[in-house]
C-alpha cells in the first residue's frame, strides 16, 4: 500500500513517484490549492493538490482533498518536488508531494480531541488509541521500545537466558495483596498472579541455569499513584555464584551502555555507594536525589539541654532524632508558605515544624529562639551553617519518622528553590536493615522480602540481633527514583527457616506456603543473587515524564480502572458459577 514512510520523504526522492499512507493531520483549502499534512509513525510530509484548468481528473482530485477532515486515513500517490517555502520545523520540510491520486481508506468521525491538543487524563485514557497517535506519545512509546530492545541485546550477548515463568502461580505473602484467579477445576481454590518471579528465578538457579533474565509482567493489588500500576513490567535478573559486587558491577555497566544507546546520556563512570543508614541520616530517604545539594544535619547534642521540651525529649531518646534542614535564601518564605511546609511535613507524620529565619540583615524570626541562651543559639546556627537570608527547619521525634518528613521537606525545598541540578545522579544504596518492626502486627516484617540473605552467616547471631541485623540487599537509585532493587538470596534451608521464624511464619505455615522452595534449597542450591529493574520507571525517566502512565500503552487510572475497555466490569452469573464464585451484595 505504500512505497515510503511519510516522515522519511526527502530531497533524494525529488522527481520520483511515491505512494504514501497515513492520517490527515491538517487539511487546508486555500481556494486555488489544497495542502494536506499527511502523518504516519515516522512524521509528517506536505501533500499538495493543484487543480489544472480544464482537467476533470484534477478537479475531482481537488474535490476529494477539499472534503478531508482530521484523522481521515489516506493513501496518496504523487511526485516529490522541492518546496518553494522550506519548513525548518519538519524533517521533510524541504520537499512536498504533488498528489496524482488520493484514496480515502477510512473517514474519521468527529474527534473528541485533536492530535495536537493535550486533553485531561480521563479523556486521554478513554480514547487511548487517539492519545497514542499524538507525536509526544509516539516519542515516549518509542523510547520504551528502544529500552527493552537494548536490554535484550545487551543480555543476550552476555549469555543470559531469557526464561519464562508462570503467570498462574501460588499465593505467597510478598508485601502487597495478590490478584486471585479462581481455579475452575479445583472448586474453592485459587491461583495468584505473580507479584514478581522471585521464587521461580531462585529455583532456576537451583536447576543449574547460571544467568537468567526475563521481561516480566508483575501484578500487585495496591494503591495507585503516578509511579505505580496494578500491573507493571520488570527486567528480572538472577546470577549463580555471585557476591553483591559482582551483580552491581555488571548491571552498572549495563545501565551505562543502555542509557548511552537509548537516550545518548553518559552516566557516571562509577556509581557512588552509600549505606542505607548514611542515606537516611544525610538525606532522610533511602532513595536520595543527589542532584539536590541540601543535607540534613543532626543537632541532638546541641539541643538536649535546651528548654524546648519537644527537642529535649527526642534528643535524649535512644530512638529519637532532632534534625535540621538549612535552605539557602529561604528567608523569603512568608508565614503562609512556612505553614505550607509544615502541612507538607504533616503528611509524612510530623506533629509540628520549628524554624529559624534569618533576614538579610541578620534579624532573627523564630518561635523557638526563646528556648536557647545566646551562646547556645549561636552555636546551633553555626553547626547547621545558617547565614543571613536563610531559613532552617527543625524536626524532632522518632528517628524514622523525622527522617521521612525532613527528607520530604528537602525534596520540596529543592524543587521550589530551583536547587535541583541538571543531569543524572545514579547511586547504589546498600546494607539495608534486614527487618523492620510492625507496631500494628507486633512482629518483624522483611524490609525487602523474606528471601534476602542477612549479612551474617550464623543463625544464632541473627536471632540474637534481629533488631539491628543488616541484609545483603541493594537498590539502584537514579535522580531520587528507585529504579532497581536486588539482593543476595538465602541459599541454605536452615537460614531460610530461621528468617521465616523471625518473621512470625511458623514451620507449618512455611511448609504450606513455601515448601517447594525449602525442598529446592535442600538439593544443592548455589549461592545466588539478582536484581529487578522497573521498566516503566526507567522509560519514564528516559522520556522525561513524571508519570509512568505516559510510557505504558494501556495503563489504569489511579482508581484502578481501564477507561477504554471499561474494566473491571460485572461478570455474568453463569460464568461465576463455572468458577464456583458467589458475589456478596455490598453492605450499605
Amino acid at each position: 500500500m505504500r512505497t515510503h514512510f511519510c516522515g522519511l520523504v526527502d530531497e533524494t526522492l525529488i522527481g520520483q513517484t511515491v505512494t504514501l499512507a497515513g492520517w490527515t493531520d491538517v487539511a487546508r483549502n486555500l481556494g486555488g490549492v489544497c495542502f494536506i499534512d499527511l502523518r504516519d509513525h515516522e512524521g509528517i510530509v506536505q501533500v499538495t493538490v493543484e487543480p489544472v484548468a480544464g482537467d476533470d481528473a484534477s478537479a475531482e482530485l481537488f474535490k476529494v482533498a477539499a472534503s478531508l477532515g482530521y484523522e481521515d486515513v489516506l493513501q496518496v500517490e504523487g511526485v516529490v518536488r522541492a518546496r518553494h517555502a522550506v519548513n525548518d520545523k519538519l524533517r521533510t520540510g524541504k520537499v512536498e508531494v504533488i498528489a496524482t491520486r488520493i484514496s480515502i481508506l477510512n473517514k474519521a468521525a468527529p474527534l473528541p480531541f485533536h492530535a495536537h491538543e493535550n486533553p485531561g487524563e480521563e479523556t486521554r485514557l478513554k480514547y487511548r488509541y487517539l492519545d497514542l497517535r499524538r507525536p509526544e506519545m509516539q516519542r515516549m512509546q518509542r523510547t520504551r521500545i528502544k529500552l527493552v530492545q537494548a536490554l535484550r541485546r545487551h543480555l543476550d550477548a552476555r549469555d543470559f537466558q531469557d526464561i519464562e515463568t508462570p503467570i498462574l502461580t501460588k499465593a505467597t505473602p510478598e508485601g502487597a495483596r495478590d490478584f486471585l484467579v479462581p481455579a475452575r477445576m479445583h472448586p474453592g481454590e485459587f491461583y495468584a498472579l505473580p507479584q514478581s518471579p522471585q521464587l521461580f528465578k531462585q529455583i532456576l538457579m537451583v536447576a543449574g541455569f547460571d544467568r537468567y533474565y526475563q521481561i516480566a509482567r508483575c501484578f500487585r493489588d495496591e494503591a495507585l499513584r503516578a509511579d505505580r500500576q496494578l500491573e507493571f513490567t520488570q527486567l528480572d535478573m538472577e546470577f549463580a555464584f555471585v557476591r553483591e559486587r559482582d551483580v552491581q558491577d555488571f548491571v552498572e555497566d549495563m545501565m551505562r551502555a543502555i542509557f548511552k544507546e537509548v537516550v545518548d546520556v553518559d552516566l557516571a563512570a562509577q556509581f557512588p555507594r552509600m549505606t542505607w543508614a548514611e542515606a537516611m541520616r544525610r538525606y532522610g530517604s533511602d532513595k536520595p536525589d543527589l542532584r539536590i545539594a541540601l543535607e540534613l544535619v543532626d543537632v541532638a547534642e546541641l539541643v538536649k539541654s535546651s528548654e524546648f521540651p519537644v527537642f529535649t525529649a527526642a534528643a535524649n531518646d535512644a530512638d529519637g532524632r532532632v534534625a535540621a534542614l538549612r535552605i539557602p535564601g529561604g528567608a523569603t518564605l512568608s508565614r503562609k508558605q512556612i505553614d505550607d511546609y509544615a502541612a507538607h511535613a504533616a503528611k509524612y507524620g510530623a506533629k509540628g515544624l520549628a524554624y529559624i529565619k534569618l533576614s538579610e540583615t541578620g534579624e532573627v524570626n523564630s518561635p523557638i529562639a526563646k528556648f536557647f541562651g545566646e551562646e547556645a543559639f549561636a552555636a546551633l546556627l553555626k553547626h547547621v551553617g545558617a547565614g543571613n537570608g536563610d531559613i532552617v527547619f527543625f524536626g524532632a521525634g522518632g528517628y524514622t519518622k523525622v527522617s521521612d518528613f525532613m527528607g520530604a521537606l528537602r525534596l520540596k525545598a529543592g524543587k521550589e528553590f530551583d536547587l535541583v541540578a541538571e543531569g543524572w545522579a545514579p547511586l547504589w544504596v546498600t546494607d539495608f536493615p534486614m527487618f523492620e518492626w510492625d507496631d500494628e502486627a507486633q512482629r518483624y516484617v522483611a524490609l525487602h522480602h523474606p528471601f534476602t540473605a542477612p549479612a551474617v552467616d550464623d543463625i544464632a547471631d541473627l536471632r540474637a540481633n534481629a533488631r539491628t541485623a543488616v541484609s545483603r540487599g541493594y537498590d539502584m537509585v537514579l535522580n531520587g527514583n528507585e529504579i532497581g532493587g536486588g539482593s543476595i538470596r538465602i541459599h541454605r534451608p536452615d537460614m531460610q527457616s530461621a528468617v521465616f521464624e523471625l518473621l512470625g511464619i511458623g514451620a507449618e505455615e512455611a511448609r504450606a506456603k513455601f515448601g517447594f522452595l525449602l525442598d529446592a534449597l535442600n538439593y544443592g542450591a548455589p549461592p545466588h543473587g539478582g536484581i529487578a529493574f522497573g521498566i516503566d520507571r526507567i522509560a519514564a525517566l528516559m522520556a522525561g515524564t513524571e508519570s509512568i502512565r505516559d510510557v505504558i500503552p494501556f495503563p489504569k487510572t489511579t482508581g484502578a480502572q481501564d477507561l477504554m475497555t471499561d474494566a473491571p466490569s460485572p461478570i455474568a452469573a453463569d460464568q461465576l458459577a463455572e468458577v464456583h464464585v458467589q458475589v456478596r451484595a455490598k453492605q450499605v
